[in-house]
């Protein structure tokens, strides 16, 4: 029976580190890949007898997790963030389960608003690639929207569990993270992919447009009204940056 590592990318995600790995204290080998936290992050991952503290340079999503995943001691890896938090149930089958190598595994996610868990906005029923096999692939390259490659390999949900995800807590973090995303997504893009003012704006209403009444935001209250919002402004400005980065670039 295989065992499994958790790899973790960290940058001043103490405020709800603890929490994340308190859930994993059946897991023998966890490491933190800290990316230059000026938060007390560093000292609470090292207060876990179970965890590991690396430190390194942020290189985009996809190649950070990799850098990550490389120092686990286990071949299986569950990628996880330090605003996620494992619960019981997936714990406990992660430690006993039976896993096949040629399989990519789904694991089923429940996010939250705080402590409000959001059961619209296309923020439920997710389910997201995070457990793998680090001997037979990787995650792509992509600064941001990174993913697990799966060229030959079958992509399986995982049965049992969740990972809840506790990503934002005030109005800031949304603002915060619009900006840090869309940011990502321009210096990822930049030379690769076309934008202009009209693609901004269309996307960011089509965005609003899905999050709120297609995907049914509405029915989350004031907090389906905040992410649909949210989800606007970072489409908008991954577009208009990248416009912004191919006209100084000469591409545009």
């Amino acid at each position: 029976m295989p065992r499994v590592s958790v790899a973790m990318i960290v940058r001043n995600g103490a405020y709800t580190l603890k929490r994340s790995l308190e859930s994993l204290k059946a897991f023998d080998d966890v490491v933190v890949y800290d990316n230059g936290s000026t938060d007390e992050s560093v000292a609470i991952a090292s207060s876990f007898a179970n965890v590991r503290v690396f430190k390194g340079e942020f290189l985009g999503f996809g190649p950070t997790k990799n850098a990550a995943a490389a120092l686990t001691r286990h071949d299986w890896v569950l990628i996880l963030d330090a605003d996620e938090v494992v619960d019981e149930n997936l714990s406990q089958a992660l430690n006993n389960a039976s896993l096949l190598n040629d399989t990519l595994y789904l694991i089923r996610f429940r996010a939250f608003y705080k402590e409000r868990e959001i059961r619209h906005c296309g923020w439920n029923n997710q389910k997201i690639r995070r457990l793998y096999n680090k001997t037979i692939t990787c995650f792509n390259d992509n600064f941001v929207h990174e993913n697990l490659k799966d060229e030959g390999l079958h992509v399986t949900l995982f049965e049992h569990g969740h990972i809840l995800h506790y990503s934002y807590h005030s109005l800031s973090d949304f603002i915060i993270k619009a900006d840090r995303y869309s940011s990502l997504y321009a210096a990822n893009n930049v030379g690769k992919k076309k934008s202009s003012p009209a693609k901004a704006f269309f996307n960011g209403l089509y965005s609003f447009v899905r999050t709120y009444v297609l995907k049914r935001g509405f029915l989350d209250g004031w907090a389906g009204l905040v992410i649909a919002f949210s989800h606007m402004v970072t489409n908008f400005f991954k577009y208009m940056k990248l416009y912004e980065a191919n006209k100084e670039a000469g591409y545009q």
